[in-house]
């Protein structure tokens, strides 16, 4: 951290065991200048230029597509950039209401709501986990963990290849969090609703299918889903900053999400999603905390794991998890994760082999395997509202200007 004129602002990591030193009086000038909207850096690589991408964040929040934002760069064992921007709320008034002292400015460690990241850094990871400790399989029915979906021949063929392909027939979104309040009472709203299609037929983006797969892994492994999050994954990590329902002596360290409409308050380290909320804030589907340095080691992990050289995940695991799937014609599904294909969130310039996620909130991950490296976007776009879809195009400059920045140096591994 470098602290300029009593304010504390965010100094990109360096290259792992290098030395930090302070830049000269004029570069702290011209930190002061720029301060408005973005941290004070140093560059982490003398052949690394990320001014474009830093540009491209400075502008978003100029535009008010976000308030503030964290983005970590890396490969598997460095980071190339790191840094936050902005602030948590747009002003001091804001701020205030929420309870934050002042308007906090963002750094790499400011926690956001991931919201459907959730989906890949939680549950995929659980399952893929499980697959590979042969306690679940791809062919596993989700009625051997749900009853309810023995009641038809359609819904006994819902696999956890379904569910994760988002090809199980289940429809894309209901608003149980309006009939219903606890885990158990929305879980089994969401086992009531009929298919839209038959399993294996149609891909439609599904919470439900999640929330349901969610539910299946706690089953196969014996433990809550939010355990074995923290048991499989994030603690052999180390992402001690990734969490479900954040406690109260950490809030200043989390962006507020929306202005609840039904209550008039801000949304505040209380999962965004509601039908999450409803169900007490542990689903598979959203609920998930983090901060970019968090998920650098997640990135990091799956880099590493594709080269035989993981923690967690072994090799074949990963490989057999983030490949395009081909389930259903058309769709670019892997495992759980997204693989590149028209507009995507990871650019134009990102490899066919890579793979990612986005999260409604603003957040987004791609790992890049061809480059050996990723980019890491978390933001409050929904803040002070959803209506703000500002988001799309912004991930999609970043991410061009990451992979340039790369291809430029030669930085990858």
């Amino acid at each position: 951290m470098l602290r300029i004129a009593g304010e504390t602002t965010d100094v990109p990591a360096m290259r792992m065991g290098s030395v930090f030193k302070l830049p000269p009086a004029s570069g702290r000038i011209a930190c002061l200048l720029a301060i408005t909207f973005s941290c004070c850096e140093l560059p982490a690589d003398d052949a690394l230029d990320f001014s474009t991408a830093r540009s491209v964040l400075t502008e978003a929040i100029q535009k008010r597509a976000f308030p503030g934002c964290a983005v970590a760069v890396g490969t598997r064992d460095r980071i190339l950039w790191s840094a936050g921007f902005g602030h948590y709320c747009y002003d001091s008034t804001t701020a205030a209401e929420i309870g934050l002292a002042r308007n906090p400015r963002v750094t790499p460690e400011t926690l956001y709501d991931l919201a459907s990241l959730t989906k890949v850094i939680g549950t995929t990871s659980v399952v893929m986990s499980l697959v590979q400790d042969k306690k679940l399989k791809l062919t596993t029915s989700l009625s051997e963990s749900v009853p309810q979906f023995r009641v038809s021949n359609e819904r006994r063929q819902v696999s956890v290849e379904h569910l994760l392909t988002h090809s199980s027939g289940l429809p894309a979104w209901r608003a149980f969090y309006k009939i219903s309040k606890g885990q158990k009472a929305v879980l089994d709203s969401v086992t009531a609703v009929p298919l839209d299609a038959a399993p294996g037929n149609h891909y439609r983006y599904s919470d439900l299918g999640y929330m349901l797969l969610g539910k299946l892994a706690a089953d196969s492994g014996g433990a809550s889903l939010d355990e074995l999050e923290q048991k499989h994954i994030f603690e052999p990590l180390k992402m001690k900053n990734t969490l479900r329902r954040p406690a109260a002596d950490i809030l200043p360290q989390i962006a507020p999400t929306e202005r609840d409409a039904e209550t008039g308050k801000f949304i505040h380290g209380v999962v965004h999603d509601e039908n999450c909320r409803a169900a007490g804030g542990v689903t598979g589907h959203a609920g998930l905390f983090s901060n970019v340095s968090d998920l650098s080691l997640f990135a990091q992990e799956m880099l590493k794991a594709l080269k035989g050289k993981g923690t967690v995940f072994a090799q074949a695991t990963v490989q057999q998890f983030v490949a395009r799937r081909n389930l259903i014609e058309g769709s670019s599904r892997a495992l759980g994760w997204d693989t590149p294909s028209g507009r995507s969130s990871g650019g134009s310039l990102i490899s066919k082999t890579a793979f990612g996620h986005t999260g409604f909130t603003g957040t987004s991950i791609w790992i890049d395997p061809d480059r050996e490296a990723f980019v890491i976007l978390l933001t409050n776009r929904v803040h002070p509202s959803r209506k703000n879809s500002q988001i799309a195009a912004v991930r999609r400059n970043l991410a061009d200007a990451v992979w340039s920045t790369i291809d430029r140096s030669g930085n990858s591994q």
